[in-house]
Parts: structure tokens; sequence; C-alpha cells
């Protein structure tokens, strides 16, 4: 898997004010996210994996095995989360108390990364584009 250690920086989106609009979140949170343009490095120890994201305020990370679900928090509300890693792409599924659910899906070739993101709560894909 040849993108493990590699940085992809933000380039691109298509779509993403009408996903994070459906999301029904505040307007505070709604501007975060409409403004978020981290790099995104994503590194692999044994059978966990961690996704590191950086940006100009903070840097976090996450540690994952690959379809082990795990308790999170996701613009302050609890879900459920299970990463897959298969091949070149990892996807991303978290699903809320109340229902609804939020699918990423991260997909490698060469070096770009194309984000496409899906919510329960709207009929339409969003991508973002990253280049390592």
């Amino acid at each position: 898997m040849a993108f493990f250690g590699k940085e992809y920086k933000f380039e691109k989106q298509e779509n993403f004010e009408d996903f994070v609009n459906a999301l029904g979140l505040t307007p505070e949170q709604t501007q975060g996210y409409l403004t978020y343009t981290p790099t995104l490095k994503f590194t692999q120890d044994g059978d966990s994996y961690t996704m590191t994201t950086i940006t100009p305020k903070t840097k976090s990370e996450v540690t994952f095995k690959s379809g082990v679900e795990f308790d999170d928090n996701n613009a302050n509300r609890h879900c459920k989360t299970t990463y897959t890693v298969a091949g070149d792409t990892i996807t991303q599924v978290q699903k809320y108390d109340d229902g609804n659910s939020l699918t990423i899906t991260r997909k490698f070739s060469g070096n770009e990364m194309v984000v496409t993101l899906a919510t329960s709560k709207w009929d339409g894909v969003a991508r973002r584009y990253y280049k390592a």
C-alpha cells in the first residue's frame, strides 16, 4: 500500500457545501467544516493504522484496526465508527444514536487521494481531492 507515510494536502472539492448543509449543524460548525482543509497522513504498525490530521492550528491522530468498531465523537455527537482498509481504499462509517450515518471513502491512486462523502441525510455525494 504505497499511500502509507505520504502527506496528502487538500486541493479542491465538489458538492461539499451541500453535503455540510445537509448535516444540520450549527452555523459555527458549518463554517468550520466549510473552511476545513487539512493535510492527512496514514501509517501502519502491524494490524493497527493511524490517520493523522494536520491543520495550521491542530494535529490529531486516530488509531484503529480494520473492521473493528469503536466509540467516537464527531461534531460533538456520539457515534460508532468503523474503518475498513481494503487495498487502496479506506472506508470510514459513522453510525449515530439517532439512526443517521456518514460514510467517508478515501481512495488512493498514485499521488492522489479522492475522498467521497455521503450521509443518510442527503441523496448526493461530495468529493474532496488531495495530492501527496
